[in-house]
């Protein structure tokens, strides 16, 4: 073999790893743009369902107080009754 033919198969050997090399280089930089846009969507989810969480605790918060003010006024009007005359409520 002489001096051109083995520097034209180095040539095409070259030609064909880089080749390789640049399908394996996009197939990871496609990889990680595709992970990236996972978690970006994971980071949404998550901002998203903590104002949900944080609205929710507010809710109840309100709810349990209305509990406690409406059992503070079923107390008043028991007594009330009682006062009035009325059977205790069991």
């Amino acid at each position: 073999m002489d001096a051109t033919t083995l520097g034209a198969v180095l040539a095409c050997v070259g030609v064909l790893s880089g080749s390789v090399v640049a399908y394996i280089g996009k197939r990871g930089e496609n990889g990680l743009s595709r992970f990236n846009a996972v978690t970006d969507q994971v980071q949404e989810e998550l901002i998203r369902k903590t104002t949900e969480l944080a609205a929710a605790q507010t809710e109840i918060s309100r709810l349990n107080q209305q509990r406690h003010d409406d059992l503070i006024r079923i107390t008043q009007l028991e007594i009330e009754n009682i006062r009035l005359g009325g059977n205790p409520i069991p």
